[in-house]
């Protein structure tokens, strides 16, 4: 089988995609920004039920430097490019994720345009799609829309996966030479945790379960599992006629977040007796913005609504997520398992 390139081997969907890789039969290499992070992503893996981690092997490389890449693409069919940084709270200055996301991007590409790689799949998101204009409630974003980076509510995580898709596109038109781009944009992704070292948007279902929000801010958002979303990597990675495409990964219409409160209690029960169901105010959650940098971030979507779409992702890759519902719940019922809350349903507290 061909030899795959994932990189960011630590992330939520790296991880899961590699997963699938080894499962399918192909040869993986991964990054990571120091090799000394082989032993958590393989405790990962195994906490994910691999059993051909034989067939995985490491480089390191950063996306702020060229050294590592050319050895990381060297070999490859494919690069599945997934790094990229998405933290928890605001950056002191949005280049310190602009950066690293559209450099990294382009070393990715130069790099594998250099030694022949035959397709590069970049992970971009919803943040690049449906931001910095307007839309009426009716209205589904697509494939066809762009996220407007010098709009008012355009945060500077969103900026940087604009910015980064925006330069991955030029690159190939300019310089691609022949290499081939297809571009998953996925919405929040939910689902199974493998360790400690999970997405941010995770945080969301973790702190509604160990009951530290005291309420729930008016905002919706798009919900896919990361098992979808490695999925559709790999359909995008071989398919022909994703060459070229952005396809939007997301499991049916946006939620509010009451509804995500209220299907963690109607599906998990008294394991779910701290999540919150009370709708906070729009001018407290304005009001705790000024205590809690993590809160800054999501002032601009408070009571507004958005959707999208994966039509083009299911026409023309045959693409089939699992529900919302099932994707939101495999998320706490993994950090159940894996002992990752704070406060089990026993009641004893985890250190």
């Amino acid at each position: 089988m061909s030899t795959v390139l994932v990189t960011g081997g630590s992330g939520f969907i790296a991880s899961h995609t590699i997963l699938q890789l080894l499962a399918a039969g192909y040869q993986v290499r991964t990054t990571v920004r120091s090799l000394s992070r082989e032993g958590d992503v393989r405790a990962m893996l195994k906490n994910g039920g691999c059993d051909q981690a034989n067939r995985l092997s490491f480089v390191a490389a950063d996306l702020m430097s060229d050294a590592g890449w050319p050895a990381a693409v060297s070999g490859c069919e494919y690069v599945l490019h997934i790094a990229s940084p998405f933290p928890s709270t605001m950056p002191k200055h949005e280049d310190e994720l602009i950066l690293p996301a559209r450099e990294g991007a382009l070393r990715v590409l130069r790099a594998s345009r250099d030694v022949g790689v035959k397709r590069v799949v970049l992970t971009s998101s919803f943040a690049a799609v449906g931001y910095g204009h307007l839309q009426q409630e009716e209205e589904e974003f697509t494939e066809e829309d762009w996220t407007n980076p010098s709009g008012p509510d355009v945060m500077p995580y969103t900026k940087s996966k604009t910015l980064a898709e925006r330069a991955a596109w030029d690159f190939i038109a300019r310089e691609g030479a022949g290499l081939e781009l297809a571009v998953v944009n996925p919405v929040g992704v939910f689902g199974p945790v493998l360790g400690p070292d999970y997405a941010t948007s995770i945080l969301l279902v973790q702190r509604m379960m160990d009951g530290a929000l005291p309420g729930l801010p008016r905002m919706c958002f798009g919900v896919v599992d990361v098992r979808d979303v490695a999925d559709l990597h790999m359909r995008a990675m071989t398919n022909p006629a994703a060459t070229g495409e952005r396809f939007i990964a997301v499991a049916g219409d946006f939620m509010w977040i009451v509804e995500i409160a209220k299907t963690l209690k109607a599906r998990l029960g008294d394991a779910a007796r701290r999540v919150p169901t009370r709708q906070l105010p729009n001018w407290l959650v304005k009001l705790a913005a000024f205590k809690d940098p993590a809160v800054k971030q999501i002032i601009p979507e408070l009571g507004k609504w958005k959707n999208a779409t994966s039509e083009k992702a299911q026409r023309v890759l045959g693409w089939s997520p699992r529900s919302r519902e099932d994707s939101v719940v495999a998320t706490a019922e993994s950090m159940i398992e894996l002992r990752l809350l704070k406060k089990q349903a026993s009641g004893t507290c985890e250190q």
